[in-house]
């Protein structure tokens, strides 16, 4: 490892680059005289090599810039520029492939919000205008005292977040580790006078001491209460519950009380409920004897008709338009408002629940401090009075209000010095992706709490620039960012909605959307939490954050980079063992599974759902019984597995997730993990892999990421930690596995976490459906699902018996009478690389039946290489013609695999134009085809190859190109 501190050692020139398996030790010195170009003029990088054909040319390296503190990681397709000098901050971002710099705007490399109080982690300040970055800019920004401040670097090889055990068939040459390179980034707290005295937007009780609050309870006599007569009803204390507004919408009802002349901060939280009124909004007003000023919320929004809700602001003398930017607010959740009063301002300021506090308006410092204070639905004004058009009547509600004093500055304390920060890079050889996550270490002597962290801030360019993009969004930038902390989906996208938000920069003042909603600001970071308590010595680890910026908006371009992406950094995901669903679990027909999955050459045999397989029968009885059935397997060179299923099922009311009010699990009932019976399951699983010899657990209903507010739960504290402990707990057991080599089935987006497959993708009841209409949804499901996904990352289905009806119509067996069909879903499947659960008593029931499926399976075998590679889509089946795609694998020696499908009741001959620029093939391409017919043929300069097939009727064809 190499490491730098700020400040250390003799400064003896400077090295240029730093290939860290050298592991050379350099102190970070002063600016010298020398510039870093990078590793490859951007001119260069279009006469390299296609990076998806050859990601052998491109290593990472770590280089550094004295002259100007700077430090950059890049390997000749993307590079992160940092400048560590006043303070560690990004400052180029650039797509080497396309040469375009996907950096619009410096911001900081995170935040991390500790016992209530949010810390930005190193950033620069003063850049005038956040539409582009110029280079001479960068010298003129400076550091916020208030922000973490750098300290030092180190740098090293990427290290394995848990080790990948090895024991079957994977792709040829996947590393793991990735190979590439390390940086970590360490900050120090700020210090906390320059924290208070930057006017931060802290929380309201940080270095202040209260002087009144209330949560309504009760309604104390220092109050006055103001009703509307507009309606009998008008009422601050609706059905005896203080603070709940019921009052006609247009009117006006409020308390009001003497405010101390000490009071600093003045603030309130209110849910808007029913109410969307316009100047008769709720809010703050501070009241003099001459004037006032309100502060509040406008559900109604501004101007004429129904608007999107906004601020309102009367400042004593007009009404401000389009305070805080004319922002559109979210009002299904309760917002705090406060006025916020120094000798040199004041501030108007908002934050919604559990939020960060937002500067909506700052105004001139007021010439006296004002003598009373009003809560709740007041005139324009601030003042009592209502509309001559009262409206209907409306629900609302105040739910607190409290006063703070000044400061009290204290010094330094012993946590402030003593929690360490810091900032993890990793960038890998051969693709464009960078991972980043933080840490954050307590060496303090007393317990702190992390709340919230935002681990990556990119003030990326923007896709697009649309001037009103009302209901219609603009797309975000084309930058692919997922994370490890994903759930609750076979997709992508939205597995990590949960993390990935792709945010309006408010510091964008000068783009041309009118209300400046263009998506271009990345900010990652959980929904909840994780609210970690963290004791003297301990550390959290966030989760990670991986950024691939494509080179293309071709859809298949930017589908290899991402498939490329998880061969390297899932590689376990290419590990595809021929699998066998045994319906029974009892042992007479478990033995004729094993014997004919080891006849045929399946490798691996699943004791499915409804088979009578008990993972969570912890009985030594049944534990030695399944060891008999493991060792079995084995002998047999078989893999054994079993069913479990976590979620989508209720336990009883103290072990399953309490929601809050108005949600609901995701599958509509689960057990808490945190919960003493979810503690329970996992120690059983546990148990269940050490003393079995199973190798595989298919674990449906894995965990969606469902909140929980109980308080009794052992794992968890409250709703604040619920989904991060829950989702630890998951991912620790998962990664356990794949330590051991326990291949992972999980119909939810766990690959980075350790899972190996989750669906390909389809509607489990089209398995319903008539035979000769399976065929082809088996094609458009896999055609459709291989878009994201290898092969190898996805299942299908195969239904030997009957599954959720059907009937005799929709099944295969009696399998030797329905040889064809059966073999057409073989290859279908295994045509794309593509494994399914063929579920059943039996794999074969006939010599004629086993030969076809031996025959098949040994086919796949003999070419697995080439058809576990990527599918390039060419015609997704419709049922009416032909329909095709090509399996490539440009690093094998057979490099494509066309596969050819004929769903008609007649032969098909047709001349077919195949793209080979994937195969890496550029001149010459040498074809066999299914009759084992051999011709060379000429590449044409869109790599492209004419080619002829016949394909039978119901049937298929296959072409090898090498």
């Amino acid at each position: 490892m190499n490491r730098i501190t700020k400040g250390s050692g003799n400064y003896q020139g400077w090295w240029l680059c730093v290939i860290v398996w050298l592991s050379i030790f350099q102190p970070f010195v002063a600016p010298a005289q020398q510039n870093f170009k990078g590793s490859e003029d951007t001119q260069k990088i279009s006469q390299r090599p296609d990076w998806l054909l050859a990601p052998e040319s491109y290593k990472a390296i770590i280089a550094v810039d004295q002259s100007h503190a700077e430090i950059t990681l890049e390997n000749g397709l993307i590079r992160r520029t940092f400048r560590v000098a006043p303070n560690g901050a990004t400052v180029g971002l650039d797509n080497l492939i396309t040469g375009e710099s996907l950096l619009r705007g410096v911001k900081p490399e995170g935040s991390v919000k500790i016992d209530g109080v949010t810390y930005q982690i190193g950033g620069l300040d003063g850049q005038p205008n956040y539409a582009y970055l110029k280079p001479e800019w960068l010298d003129q920004l400076t550091a916020s005292p208030s922000a973490m401040q750098f300290e030092g670097y180190e740098t090293g090889q990427p290290q394995a977040p848990f080790e990948w055990k090895r024991v079957r068939h994977h792709a040829p040459g996947s590393a793991w580790p990735p190979k590439g390179v390390y940086l970590r980034m360490d900050y120090s707290m700020p210090d906390y006078q320059s924290l208070i005295s930057q006017a931060e937007l802290l929380p309201s009780d940080y270095g202040r001491s209260a002087i009144y609050n209330t949560d309504f309870q009760i309604l104390d006599p220092g109050w006055t209460v103001t009703n509307s007569g507009a309606h009998p009803r008008s009422s601050f204390e609706n059905e005896g519950k203080p603070g709940e507004i019921y009052t006609p919408q247009n009117t006006s009802v409020f308390v009001e009380r003497d405010l101390d002349e000490n009071a600093r901060i003045v603030e309130a939280t209110f849910d808007v409920g029913t109410d969307k009124s316009k100047q008769y909004g709720p809010g703050i007003t501070l009241v003099w004897p001459d004037k006032t000023v309100k502060f509040y919320l406008r559900p109604g929004g501004s101007g004429a008709g129904e608007g999107p809700p906004w601020f309102g602001l009367w400042d004593g003398e007009k009404e401000i338009n389009a305070i805080g930017g004319g922002q559109e607010l979210d009002l299904s959740q309760p917002w705090s408002l406060r006025f916020r009063i120094t000798d040199t301002a004041v501030f108007c300021e908002a934050k919604p629940k559990d939020g960060n506090w937002i500067l909506v308006k700052q105004l001139a410092a007021f010439d006296s401090m004002p003598d009373r204070v009003r809560l709740g639905k007041t005139n324009g004004q601030g003042n009592q009075g209502d509309d001559e058009s009262p409206g209907e009547l409306v629900r609302l509600h105040v739910s607190s209000f409290a006063t703070y004093e000044s400061f009290k500055l204290q010094p330094i304390s012993d946590l402030q010095k003593n929690i360490k920060v810091s900032v993890h890079y990793e960038l890998y050889d051969g693709i464009p992706v960078m991972a980043k996550w933080l840490t954050v270490e307590n060496r303090s002597g007393q317990a702190i709490t992390v709340n919230d962290f935002t681990s990556e801030i990119i003030a990326a360019v923007e896709y697009g620039a649309a001037v009103e993009s009302r209901e219609y969004n603009v797309p975000k930038p084309n930058i692919h960012v997922e994370t490890d902390y994903a759930f609750s989906s076979f997709d992508v996208q939205d597995a990590n909605h949960h993390a990935v938000r792709w945010n309006a920069d408010p510091q964008y003042l000068t783009q041309v959307n009118y209300q400046r909603k263009t998506p271009c600001l990345l900010e990652v970071g959980p929904e909840l939490g994780p609210e970690k308590t963290l004791g003297p010595g301990e550390q959290l680890k966030t989760f990670r954050t991986f950024v691939m910026p494509y080179d293309s908006y071709d859809r298949e371009r930017q589908g290899l980079a991402l498939r490329r992406m998880y061969r390297t950094l899932a590689p376990w995901s290419t590990e595809n063992p021929l699998m066998m669903h045994a319906r029974f679990a009892d042992w007479d027909r478990v033995k004729i599974a094993i014997d004919q999955a080891a006849e045929a050459g399946f490798e691996m045999v699943i004791l499915t759902f409804g088979s009578g397989f008990n993972i969570e029968d912890d009985s030594q009885q049944y534990l030695q019984k399944m060891k008999q059935y493991a060792d079995y397997a084995k002998s047999k060179g078989v893999e054994i597995g079993g069913y479990s299923l976590l979620a989508s099922r209720k336990i009883d009311p103290q072990q399953d997730v309490v929601m809050p009010e108005g949600m609901r699990p995701t599958f509509g009932n689960s057990p808490c993990i945190g919960s003493e019976w979810g503690q329970e399951y996992f120690k059983k699983l546990y148990n269940f892999y050490q003393t079995t010899g199973f190798a595989l657990l298919e674990h449906d209903g894995s965990y969606p990421g469902d909140v929980c507010i109980s308080q009794d739960h052992p794992g968890h504290k409250g709703y604040e930690d619920s989904r991060w402990e829950q989702y630890a707990t998951i991912a620790e057991f998962y990664q356990w596995c794949r330590s051991r080599g326990v291949y992972l089935n999980i119909p939810d987006y766990y690959y980075l976490t350790g899972g190996s497959k989750c669906g390909m993708g389809y509607r489990e009841v089209n398995w319903s459906l008539p035979r000769e209409q399976q065929p082809i949804h088996t094609r458009q499901n896999i055609y459709d699902g291989s878009w994201q996904k290898t092969p190898s990352m996805g299942w299908m289905f195969v239904p030997l018996t009957e599954y959720q009806g059907g009937g005799a119509a929709a099944t295969i067996e009696p399998l030797n009478e329905h040889l064809d069909h059966y073999e057409n879903m073989m290859v279908s499947n295994l045509g794309g690389g593509v494994q399914a659960c063929y579920r059943g008593p039996r794999l074969y029931d006939s010599p004629e039946t086993k030969a076809m499926v031996t025959r098949v399976v040994n086919w796949f075998k003999q070419h697995r290489e080439v058809l576990e590679g990527d599918i390039i889509h060419l015609k997704r089946a419709n049922g009416r013609d032909l329909d095709y795609w090509l399996n490539v694998n440009p690093q094998g020696e057979e490099k494509g695999m066309l596969m050819v499908y004929n769903p008609e009741n007649k032969v098909i001959t047709k001349k077919l134009k195949v793209p080979l620029y994937y195969t890496g093939l550029i001149d010459q391409a040498v074809v066999q085809t299914a009759a084992g017919a051999v011709e060379t043929l000429s590449i044409d300069r869109d790599y492209s190859i004419a080619l002829e097939v016949t394909v039978p009727a119901n049937g298929y064809t296959w072409a090898l190109i090498k």
